[in-house]
């Protein structure tokens, strides 16, 4: 509508009753010019030319018959030739006012129509919700992941079913450009894929320090259990239920040593720390915060000394550093409560503590939010 009201606006009378956008052959009326013509017949003005054979300067006389080349009509961003001798101000005029108002149509159109490159959807999702009538092979398709390793990840068995609420993790292969500061651990950790895992993709000695600049792929995991998934990922519930009067059985881990804490969680401040440290004599032994499956435990040589990393599924990691000697094995399943290594000072401990982390999402969420209230008293 914004297209046809310009271009009414701006053309005579005479022109609107010959039609002139869909007539092949056109009379010169007196005072019309080749521009104002083929402004108004929506050609260019150097093709009419061509087609009739005219010289410079292009003047047209009154009664001359012009065909108009309809197979090689303009497109929008055509221009027509510069403003012949005998042109009118009006025919100036009108031939401006009916590109202006084409350009504004042109943007208008594209303004509406969708972007595939900045629609968001499933090509770009890492993980999504099941909606009603959708099944496996169709999320993989409109994801562009292989349906295969979508099943891995999520723990799914034949015959593939997915259900209406459930969220399936989109496995994509990623990239990370190792930064000043980052280890293997901080990068495993950032991503919740065992370190010794992204080194054997990228063909890197696992015990090596990493280097500022590197290129790192991150790779996907396809089993189920390393990766921390369960069997069958629930339909997640619409709230956390409500904390019962008993805050312990409330919280999602349990203490791993009793002990003062000597240094709390901060992460925002201008002392930051992603965890807390928990002092206890040298030794004392260091409990599992709930099950899961040991995705990390060695020396950890930056900051952290023996250092265990459990995983427990749905994005949910803690780590247990400045240990003395680690009594797991990686890959092994822990229960909760069971012995993971003994209190030490290795690291950057300040003594004998424990370094105790809680993450979600590859990201450190403050540990006393997650435990109970009420802390365990030492031996």
């Amino acid at each position: 509508m914004l297209l046809a009201g310009a271009l009414l606006t701006a053309v005579p009378a005479l022109a609107q009753e010959a039609n002139p956008a869909r007539e092949s052959v056109h009379v010169v009326a007196p005072g019309e010019t080749l521009n104002g013509i083929a402004n108004r017949a929506g050609v260019s003005a150097k093709e009419i030319a061509a087609a009739n054979r005219l010289a410079e300067p292009f003047v047209v006389r009154a009664g001359q018959k012009l065909s108009i080349p309809r197979k090689a009509a303009v497109s929008p961003k055509a221009q027509p030739l510069a403003p012949a001798r005998g042109d009118t101000p009006p025919d100036i005029a009108a031939g401006k006012a009916a590109r202006t108002a084409a350009r504004t149509a042109a943007r208008v159109i594209e303004a509406r129509a969708p972007s595939p490159a900045t629609s968001p959807g499933l090509a770009s999702e890492t993980s999504h919700r099941v909606t009603a009538g959708e099944t496996l092979g169709g999320i993989a398709a409109r994801a562009k992941v292989p349906r295969i390793l979508i099943a891995e990840a999520n723990g799914l068995q034949p015959p593939f079913d997915v259900r209406v609420g459930e969220v399936l993790r989109i496995p994509r292969t990623r990239h990370h450009a190792v930064r000043s500061g980052d280890t293997g651990f901080s990068i495993s950790m950032d991503y919740a894929v065992p370190w010794e895992q992204i080194a054997l993709a990228n063909n890197l000695d696992p015990a090596a320090p990493v280097k500022a600049g590197q290129d790192l792929l991150i790779p996907t995991l396809l089993d189920p259990a390393a990766a921390g998934v369960k069997t069958r990922s629930p339909v997640p519930p619409a709230a956390r239920p409500a904390a019962s009067s008993n805050a312990a059985s409330a919280a999602r881990f349990a203490w791993p040593v009793a002990g003062p804490i000597r240094r709390r969680y901060d992460g925002a401040g201008s002392d930051y720390h992603d965890g807390l440290d928990i002092t206890a004599p040298r030794g004392t032994m260091v409990r599992a915060a709930a099950a899961g499956t040991v995705a990390f435990a060695g020396p950890e040589k930056e900051q952290f000394g023996n250092l265990v990393v459990i995983d427990h599924g749905n994005g949910w990691h803690t780590a247990y550093g400045f240990l003395s000697r680690v009594t797991v094995k990686e890959g092994a399943k822990v229960a909760a409560g069971e012995r993971v290594g003994l209190v030490g000072d290795t690291g950057r401990a300040r003594g004998a503590e424990l370094h105790f982390e809680v993450r979600r999402d590859g990201k450190p969420v403050d540990p006393l939010a997650e435990l109970p209230p009420e802390r365990p008293k030492a031996p």
